[in-house]
């Protein structure tokens, strides 16, 4: 079976980097859409990037735009995003997900989720 797993979340500094990772196994996600989600307590699970599977499209919603980098290399069968800039994320577990088309890299359109990794701002 297709297993995405989460790696790289812990705590950071607030104003601080964090990089997190995606290793996907089982099979290979071939033209597939992925992207990080991030759910913070209280709140709905939000797409935060995505990447189409060749790289030429990518998705970041408002609040990480200029912050939020997502990176994909298919040979390692990885993806990656780093986080520039952690000011006022709140704490929250980051999942990477994956879809058959970028455009269905949404909540109701991912085929496959990650356990998720949680990122907690230090106080």
């Amino acid at each position: 079976q297709v297993q995405l797993v989460e790696s790289g979340g812990g705590q950071v500094q607030a104003g601080g980097s964090l990089i997190l990772s995606c290793a996907i196994s089982g099979h290979t996600l071939i033209s597939y859409g992925m992207g990080w989600f991030r759910q913070s307590p209280g709140k709905e699970r939000e797409c935060v990037a995505a990447v189409s599977w060749n790289g030429g499209s990518t998705y970041y919603s408002d609040p990480v735009k200029g912050r939020f980098t997502i990176a994909r290399e298919d040979a390692m069968n990885t993806i990656s995003l780093r986080m520039n800039t952690l000011i006022r994320e709140g704490p929250a577990v980051y999942y990477c997900a994956a879809a058959q088309s970028f455009m269905r890299v949404t909540a109701g359109g991912v085929k496959y989720w990650g356990q998720g990794t949680q990122v907690t701002l230090s106080s």
